[in-house]
């Protein structure tokens, strides 16, 4: 398919044998442990002739009990039916109900908990909510989001809203603070420094949302995520949104939430909209490779995973040396750094993004046409959230792992 030198091989199902001989490759996981993935997972040809059922929502936006000004600003962005992940929480999240939200990546979560709240602070103007995600770029994507929302909402006092991220600087988000905000979005710690500044009263706070918690739980940010709900009232609504549901995110639910209601709308581990496959070296070199499927017309707009922050940095330099328009975000790079670089790549000025691990959750880049595993995850959790940034919504994507 790629060119015959590297041709993937068929599919086989997950069940069967790796597609190569010799020991398996086992990568490191953040414990520092080895956690055996198997090849043949990174395999799963979309068969075109088969498409999955079309998902009918129970509801149109136009029948949620919302103020009809927010009616209006979901029509002004675009919204025409709910998703299936939109469908089943907004309704119980009107009613004040606390909710376990358990989808795959890129289907809607956000506009799904957005919507609960910003009706509540049309109905109350100092009502005020906080949305907790694990980094800054998903952080400033939400209140983008919102701010997409609250243009077309016209209300006395208006809707405000300040972002708390870490590797921005802190004094902005202090003088923000000082003014009226209905909503705070923040990164666990940056929300902990500045609740231990003074600067955040979270006894005003009735509604919490957590968005993809079992990425929190993996930063190791339990102990700030505690700290965050003790300080708000016993009297709240939580929305809990995670991909995965481990023994330990249980633990979390049942310590946050009270009887919530739990919706799964998960259809696998990965979305049927990807079509994953491998590509083998075959005693080539990993970056001539690379360079051929560049050049190809199909891999339009690419995203490329690298296990460490040196490795991206040196990876971009390289493919700018060979031609290509790429550009990078790592934890090296400070903030407006990777700012830059995510605005180049949703604007398509520049089609090839190279990153680690911190852009593959929850980002929401359009029409990304590949999602490439230049170096294989540490676990397979982190593939499924890679190759998530691909075949978003309704669209078809493509994935590839390098396999030495």
């Amino acid at each position: 398919m790629y060119q015959k030198n590297f041709k993937a091989r068929p599919q086989r199902s997950y069940s069967g044998r790796p597609p190569f001989r010799g020991a398996p490759y086992r990568p490191k996981t953040r414990a520092g442990q080895n956690e055996h993935i198997d090849p043949s997972r990174f395999v799963n040809k979309v068969v075109l002739t088969e498409e999955a059922p079309h998902f009918r929502p129970e509801h149109a936006f136009a029948d949620f009990v919302i103020d009809e000004r927010l009616k209006f600003a979901v029509t002004a962005k675009g919204y025409t039916s709910p998703t299936p992940i939109q469908d089943r929480t907004i309704p119980h999240a009107l009613k004040g109900t606390d909710v376990v939200g358990v989808a795959n990546t890129g289907t809607g979560k956000t506009a799904a908990f957005l919507i609960p709240i910003l009706n509540k602070i049309i109905a109350n103007p100092r009502e005020k909510a906080l949305i907790v995600v694990p980094t800054r770029e998903l952080a400033l994507q939400i209140d983008e989001e919102l701010k997409g929302f609250t243009k077309s909402i016209k209300t006395a006092k208006g809707i405000f809203s300040v972002c708390c991220v870490g590797g921005a600087p802190i004094g902005r988000q202090i003088s923000l603070l000082r003014y009226h905000n209905n909503v705070i979005i923040g990164t666990p710690g940056r929300l902990k420094d500045l609740l231990n500044r003074k600067m955040i009263n979270l006894g005003e706070f009735r509604t919490i949302v957590m968005d993809e918690a079992d990425r929190m739980l993996d930063m190791g940010f339990i102990a700030d995520m505690r700290l965050v709900v003790s300080l708000m009232p016993k009297e709240r609504q939580t929305l809990f949104f995670s991909a995965t549901l481990s023994h330990d995110i249980e633990k979390l639910i049942k310590e946050f939430l009270k009887e919530p209601v739990r919706i799964s709308v998960k259809t696998g581990e990965t979305s049927q909209n990807v079509e994953q496959d491998v590509v083998r070296m075959k005693g080539r070199h990993k970056l001539d490779i690379l360079h051929e499927l560049l050049n190809q017309k199909e891999f339009s707009k690419v995203l490329i995973f690298g296990r460490t922050k040196h490795g991206v940095e040196r990876l971009s330099k390289m493919l700018a040396e060979r031609g290509f328009k790429a550009e990078s975000i790592h934890g090296n790079k400070n903030h407006g750094a990777r700012q830059r670089a995510l605005k180049l790549f949703k604007e398509n000025q520049t089609k090839i993004l190279v990153a680690t691990d911190v852009a593959a959750r929850g980002l929401d880049i359009a029409d990304v046409s590949h999602v490439i595993n230049y170096d294989i995850p540490a676990t397979h959790d982190d593939y499924v959230h890679r190759i998530g940034r691909t075949g978003r919504g309704n669209k078809k994507g493509k994935a590839l792992t390098f396999i030495e």
